[in-house]
């Protein structure tokens, strides 16, 4: 890749202000990303009753995917998210053949991926930042009558297709 397409891609990112990793501080983010793992592990325990040093090796293989995606997102001379890279390497080594691949489908086969998603998705839910207290504040008391209704909304029109769903495969 050409350094003017570096350059492009890394003006790319700070116009539509994305954070670029590699500028993120990769011990801070390796330490968060083995706390999330620690809370994953206890969730799938809770979950689903898979002992924690059973769902070890798993969780172990996913950190060390991610902590290579990450790796891959800082170093790589162009600009990719380290989600898109993450996804990349753990896509090639489950691909079927590769070797090494069904050790590590059975390991992390251990681990529930909506006792992981939870947590984070809790988490997300929760987070709220300096500019969106500052969006509430200015918004005014409208903005609540219309995000109670988009609520509701969002979750009668979660029900009835899941009525209907459950209703076709009676």
């Amino acid at each position: 890749m050409t350094t003017e397409a570096i350059k492009n891609t890394a003006a790319s990112a700070d116009i539509l202000n994305v954070e670029d990793e590699r500028r993120i501080d990769f011990a801070h983010h390796a330490l968060l990303l083995l706390v999330a793992c620690i809370l994953g592990l206890i969730s799938n325990w809770v979950a689903t009753k898979v002992d924690p040093m059973a769902a070890l090796p798993g969780m172990a293989l996913l950190y060390a995917i991610s902590i290579v995606g990450l790796l891959l997102a800082r170093f790589v001379p162009f600009y990719l998210p380290s989600v898109a890279w993450i996804s990349l390497v753990a896509i090639l080594a489950t691909i079927p053949g590769v070797p090494g691949s069904a050790f590590i489908v059975e390991q992390v086969g251990k681990l529930n991926f909506l006792a992981l998603a939870t947590p984070a998705l809790a988490y997300g839910g929760l987070a709220l930042t300096q500019n969106e207290f500052h969006i509430a504040r200015t918004s005014g008391w409208k903005i609540v009558i219309v995000a109670i209704c988009v609520m509701f909304g969002t979750y009668m029109g979660s029900v009835v297709v899941a009525d209907v769903t459950l209703k076709l495969f009676e």
